[in-house]
């Protein structure tokens, strides 16, 4: 079914609140390029129930690195998703729904009204244009506020310097930036706007976020593997994919000491031990596991070089891959996005330079596209495949 302008918010809600309740069968959203989400039953996945519960969305991951995975999410697992991001900020709220519920952090917007009782404003198109920004967030009624956005989405806001966006922006009561690192430099800017920025981490397999600016959320436990990547485990984990067994007990156990369902990620990274007694250990992410870059036997991580050069002035983005190379095996390739002042004839040395000095001589990017912005999917991430076939073509 789908819907036209903004009538279609409560239908979805209403479908979404049936498929929890278990009245139809499991619920999935559709991709759109416009501000009229569809949606679909799937009962395809109604017997694909674990420990006891069964699925009530299909979320498809957002593709970004290979052929989507179809992630199956019990209502249970999203109301306690919505319990926990409520308990994190303070109470329940009034959101402002900026991306496709097709993806978890949408979804998420939606499951947590539901369980607020309250009806979330949307703004699907033109969520980066200043005063559609604005008016949208001007809607929101009841207390506290709060967002979702990605980093690029806040960065173009930002960049903006429309009063009324920054205004509307420091009134909600926490700016949720999630699906990808959070550039340091973004992070600086929001603050010196005022801005309450938390930034979040999970994925479709946890209803979304689940760590809130390094720290797990009520219920949730972190640690890593012998490899380093990071496992999840809590209520809010999903059931598993939709006909992959193989790749459900890859990446889905159940955790020891408390029997939650855990999630094996593709992230690398460590927990810096609690300086406070009491206090959890505070989570950092260095790069996904196949980012890791090995030219000519020396293993970069994409992530460290993308931080340098997202740290160099006048750099509004960049990404950060590799290319097949016949001598080195990979080579470091880099796109970067820079203001109109940055382009100089020797920006892209200082560039190179900046990377030789932080991280040595081997994490220097062979090729350094400048772009004028990079391709993004729907979600607002990097397109990482058509990135990656630039470098390597």
């Amino acid at each position: 079914m789908s819907r036209t302008g903004h009538s279609w918010i409560e239908p979805a809600l209403e479908a979404l609140d049936a498929a929890l309740r278990g009245a139809t069968p499991p619920l999935e959203f559709l991709p759109a390029d416009d501000d009229a989400p569809r949606w679909v039953h799937r009962p395809d996945a109604t017997d694909h129930g674990r420990d006891g519960e069964a699925p009530a969305v299909v979320v498809r991951t957002s593709g970004s690195t290979g052929t989507a995975k179809q992630t199956l999410l019990s209502a249970a697992a999203l109301r306690a998703s919505a319990d926990a991001t409520a308990a994190a900020l303070g109470g329940h709220g009034h959101w402002l729904l900026t991306l496709q519920p097709s993806y978890v952090a949408g979804l998420a917007v939606l499951s947590r009204s539901l369980v607020a009782g309250t009806v979330p404003v949307p703004l699907l198109t033109g969520t980066t244009d200043p005063a559609a920004f604005a008016g949208a967030a001007e809607q929101l009624t009841a207390e506290p506020r709060f967002v979702s956005l990605v980093p690029t989405q806040l960065g173009r806001l930002l960049e903006s310097g429309d009063p009324r966006t920054l205004s509307a922006l420091r009134d909600f009561d926490a700016v949720l930036l999630g699906g990808g690192a959070s550039p340091a430099p973004l992070l600086r800017r929001a603050d010196q706007a005022g801005l309450h920025v938390v930034r979040t981490y999970g994925m479709s397999e946890t209803c979304g976020g689940c760590v809130y600016d390094g720290h797990p959320l009520p219920g949730v436990t972190v640690d890593t593997d012998d490899a380093g990547r990071v496992r999840l485990a809590g209520p809010m984990v999903a059931l598993g994919y939709l006909d992959d067994p193989e790749l459900t007990t890859e990446h889905f156990d159940v955790e020891p000491l408390m029997g939650h369902r855990r999630y094996l990620t593709d992230d690398l990274g460590e927990l810096t031990p609690a300086e406070t007694r009491g206090a959890t250990p505070e989570l950092s992410i260095s790069g996904r596991a196949d980012d890791v870059i090995n030219t000519g036997g020396v293993k970069v991580s994409a992530e460290r070089v993308r931080a340098v050069l997202l740290d160099y002035p006048g750099v509004r983005d960049a990404f950060v891959g590799a290319a097949p190379d016949p001598d080195w095996g990979q080579r470091v390739c880099a796109a970067v996005v820079l203001s109109a002042v940055t382009r100089t004839d020797d920006t892209l040395g200082d560039l190179r330079e900046a990377v030789r000095e932080t991280l040595g001589p081997a994490a220097v990017p062979k090729d350094l596209h400048v772009l004028a912005a990079l391709p993004l999917l729907t979600s607002g991430k990097p397109d990482r495949r058509e990135l990656l076939q630039m470098f390597s073509g």
